[in-house]
Order: C-alpha cells, then sequence, then structure tokens
C-alpha cells in the first residue's frame, strides 16, 4: 500500500519548514502544493524539492484550497499511490496521527477516513473561534440530517482518502466550500467513511478567509449555496428541501443577529445542535465508523485564499 501525504499551502513561511521537519518522521512520500504563495514560501518549497525532501506541485497563481486538494488526488492518481493523506501546514494537525490513520487504510474497511476535533472531547484541546464551532455545528448536522449519518465534524481537513474511490467523484469546488460539494458526492457514490479522533488545535485564532467570507454570515449563506447547488445535481427532490430550508432558517438567523448587532458570531439556530462527542483518553485514537444508509438515487466561484487553513 503506496500513500502519499499532501499538504495545501498559502504562505506559510512561518510553519513550513517545522512541519516538514515533524512529518518526515512518519511519512516518506510527501507532496506540497504550492497555491501561489508570495511570502517566499514558494522559494523554500522550490529548495526543499531541488534536495529530494518534497515533491512539489505549484500554482502560478492562488486558486484556492479546493483546488489543492482536488490536484493531489491527481496527482496522486497519476503516481500510482493508493492513498492521500491530506493535511494543513499551521500545525494545527499533528503529524504523529499518521500512523493511525494507516492503520485504518490498512483495515480496507474505508473510502475516507475524516478526522473529527469533536468526535471526542480531550482535556488538550483548544477552544475554536465562536463562530467556527456554530458554523461546522449547524453544517454537520445538516448534512447528518440529509445522508443518515454521525458525523462529528464536517470541516476537518486532515483526512485520508482512497485514490480509486476519489476518482468516482466530479470534484470542482475551488475554494473554502469544497466539503460542501465533496459530502455530497462521497455519499452518493456509496463510499465507505469513518472518523478518526484528532486533536483540537488552534494555534492562532486571527487567521482569516480573506474578502466576503470573513464574515461569518456571508460564510454560511455561501456554503449553503454550494450544497444547494451540489444536492440538486446528485441529491432527492426531499434532500433539496431540506437544504432550501435551512438556507431560509439561516437567512432568519442571520437577519435577527445583524438587528441585535451580533455580527461577529453564528449562532446556531432553534432545533439545531452540536454534534455529540465523548472525554475520553487522549490516546484513543480509534476510527467511529458512520451509520450511512443506502442513498436513494435521483431520475461555485473560487475565494482566494489567505492562508491554507482547512480547518473550521
Amino acid at each position: 500500500m503506496r500513500y502519499l501525504v499532501a499538504i495545501p499551502v498559502h504562505n506559510e513561511i512561518k510553519y513550513a519548514r517545522a512541519v516538514l521537519a515533524k512529518l518526515k518522521q512518519f511519512a516518506s512520500d510527501i507532496l506540497m502544493v504550492d497555491d501561489g504563495s508570495t511570502d517566499g514560501t514558494a522559494d523554500l518549497l522550490k529548495e526543499l524539492q531541488r534536495s529530494g525532501q518534497i515533491q512539489l506541485l505549484p500554482h502560478a497563481t492562488n486558486q484556492g484550497y479546493g483546488s489543492s486538494v482536488i490536484d493531489s488526488f491527481d496527482y496522486a492518481a497519476r503516481h500510482g499511490y493508493d492513498w492521500v493523506i491530506t493535511m494543513d501546514c499551521d500545525e494545527q494537525h499533528e503529524p504523529e496521527m499518521i500512523p493511525a490513520f494507516v492503520r485504518a487504510m490498512q483495515s480496507e474497511k474505508w473510502d475516507v477516513i475524516s478526522g473529527s476535533r469533536y468526535l471526542h472531547t480531550r482535556t488538550d484541546d483548544d477552544l475554536p473561534p465562536t463562530d467556527r464551532r456554530a458554523i461546522n455545528a449547524e453544517i454537520t448536522s445538516l448534512l447528518n440530517d440529509l445522508f443518515g449519518w454521525s458525523l462529528t465534524d464536517g470541516f476537518c481537513g486532515y483526512k485520508a482518502h482512497r485514490v480509486s474511490a476519489m476518482q468516482k467523484l466530479a470534484l470542482d469546488e475551488t475554494g473554502y466550500a469544497f466539503p460542501l460539494q465533496f459530502w455530497p458526492q462521497v455519499y452518493h457514490a456509496r463510499l465507505q467513511l469513518t472518523e478518526l479522533p484528532v486533536r483540537l488545535i488552534y494555534n492562532d485564532p486571527n487567521r482569516h478567509f480573506g474578502g466576503m467570507l470573513d464574515d461569518a454570515f456571508n460564510r454560511m449563506q455561501h456554503y449553503l449555496s454550494v450544497l444547494a447547488s451540489e444536492i440538486q445535481l446528485v441529491g432527492t427532490p426531499r434532500q433539496a428541501s431540506k437544504v432550501e430550508r435551512a438556507r431560509h432558517q439561516s437567512e432568519a438567523s442571520l437577519t435577527g443577529s445583524r438587528a441585535g448587532k451580533d455580527v461577529g458570531h453564528h449562532a446556531l439556530p432553534p432545533g439545531h445542535t452540536a454534534p455529540p462527542g465523548r472525554t475520553v483518553d487522549p490516546g484513543d485514537p480509534s476510527p467511529r465508523p458512520m451509520d450511512q444508509e443506502a442513498p436513494h438515487r435521483p431520475g461555485g466561484a473560487h475565494q482566494p485564499c489567505c492562508c491554507s487553513e482547512s480547518d473550521i
């Protein structure tokens, strides 16, 4: 079994060398996808490629987080890898978890092994920004309602993907809303999914998305719009109705919040709760499968990245 660790990178000169040094203890095949960095990261990655420490896939301009992930899937397929593990370059994903992902990959049970920061509550977890946690919880709850899953973290970018399974998907969402296209296609393709607990780390809660997505309300509406478009393509009328209802509820909630001047935080609307977790010993990295029912078969715009962070 050959696996590639792929890291989308955009302006991570502060972290790139340290992340790579630690990652090399756990993986030998490492791909850095440089998404148009302008802070010196591009030159550093070229140096690391010349010295044989990494494989490099450069984007001449910033194309978006989703584009970097999609390109890593295609790269892995072209170079004969069986799995690709995606992780961030900002020290929020611990390379020490790579062996746990590999063990789950070796079980041959799964097509997607998704890291979850909320599957288990750990005593050393960081506190996430309020708006990010609320949006994650609301979107994850909606995904579970749509697909009959028990997902706990819909936005963690630390994942292992079976390369042959990814070739069944038609992914073209280039920005941060990539998960909202990814999950419906995972369901539609009947891929086998599990979650693996990972530590919740926010080294810099002030890092931002850039542009309109820095506003939590705009970000939520953008995510729901991408999800609605994808459900129209691969979902059922019942699923489409649920997403449309969620959009209306979110708009009403946002309107009320704006009227109350609560612009910086996105609260869960009535009836929505955060996916459950459980407190365990931090050393328990066992995967938890989704309760996935068989899917019913029916008869976005790029937002430039200001960083390479995937985790909402």
